[in-house]
């Protein structure tokens, strides 16, 4: 096959790099911390992040020019929030030529851009090497073996068939499509509606109400991305619906558990400050709402969301705002 380089060594990035091993990739890891990288190295186990995975015999650096030396794909797993500076450290050292996949499902909150258009313009080059994957791969299953499927999405055939090849383990079947722009959003949208499914499950609501926030939601990041440039029927895939139904219905889901905590009561910063991961949906939130706003696409779910994360709004309060809304088709505002 060929070398990856996977930079980021959370629970997302070693569970990809476990499946980069296993469909035959010469994989490197990076770690931004040392001693994650030596536990790696030594103890084949990442316990701050995949705490019951044990990993194949990946090597893992904290130097990210010796990760990136040679890496004909290297694979973006940092969070979205911290995408810029790691880029600026070490952008100028990925290979001209290397297949770039992105992993970050979120929007820069000041700039409102997707994951692909901040590595776009961190690292230069052809944007069009930039494969956006997305799927329904919750990072503890998939560190299981478990199977599971994805989308890897660009508009050059080429570099998403050199992201599926790379990744196409005997249990993780990786689909190309053409469509970035659907994927990226349905990525970063799945997140925002996650966290309005974990609010009703929080505050007891039924299956119900979960299937209709799943498929409202789905709607809602429909809408947006077809406005955005996206297709339709990119929406009814694996980068679509199938994300949102993981990361809606899953406890392992961290946009889910954050919603949960938050419809029992806690407050947000009591339910940031016990976790370890990000959660992307709480800052993407803000951002896509404001993409929404510009592109004058309806997108209450996720209004509501903000509302209760950002301004302080009672979750009981939103809910009613929501059942109080005017009548309307089922299907509108794709044109």
């Amino acid at each position: 096959m060929g070398r990856t380089a996977v930079m980021g060594a959370g629970s997302w990035g070693t569970a990809y790099a476990l499946m980069c091993h296993d469909a035959g990739e010469d994989v490197v890891v990076w770690a931004r911390r040392p001693e994650v990288a030596e536990e790696i190295n030594v103890e084949r186990t990442n316990r701050a992040y995949l705490p019951d995975a044990e990993l194949p015999p990946l090597r893992a650096t904290a130097d990210p020019e010796e990760a990136l030396d040679r890496a004909d794909v290297v694979v973006l797993a940092v969070p979205s929030i911290g995408i810029s500076d790691q880029l600026a450290a070490w952008g100028h050292a990925v290979p001209d030529r290397a297949s770039l996949a992105s992993l970050i499902k979120g929007v820069d909150v000041e700039t409102r851009r997707f994951g692909s258009e901040v590595i776009a313009d961190g690292i230069g080059g052809d944007p069009d090497r930039i494969v956006v994957v997305s799927g329904p791969n919750l990072a503890k299953e998939c560190a299981q073996r478990l199977p599971a499927a994805t989308v890897a999405a660009s508009p050059s055939i080429d570099h998403a068939r050199r992201v599926q090849q790379a990744a196409h383990a005997p249990y993780f079947r990786v689909y190309t499509n053409p469509d970035r722009i659907g994927v990226e959003v349905g990525g970063a949208v799945k997140n925002v509606v996650a966290l309005a499914a974990g609010i009703a499950h929080g505050m007891g609501f039924g299956d119900n109400t979960m299937a209709t926030v799943i498929t409202r939601g789905l709607a809602e990041m429909q809408r947006l991305g077809v406005a955005l440039g996206g297709e339709a029927l990119t929406f009814g895939g694996l980068a679509g619906v199938g994300d949102l139904v993981a990361t809606c219905t899953s406890p392992k889901s961290r946009n889910r558990t954050v919603g949960t905590r938050l419809g029992t009561g806690e407050s947000l910063d009591d339910v940031i400050a016990s976790m370890n991961m990000v959660a992307e949906g709480v800052k993407s939130s803000r951002a896509i709402v404001a993409l929404a706003r510009e592109q004058e696409v309806e997108m209450p779910i996720a209004e509501a969301v903000v509302a209760i994360l950002h301004e302080g709004l009672d979750a009981r309060d939103a809910i009613k705002a929501l059942l109080a809304r005017s009548a309307k088709p089922e299907i509108y505002g794709l044109d």
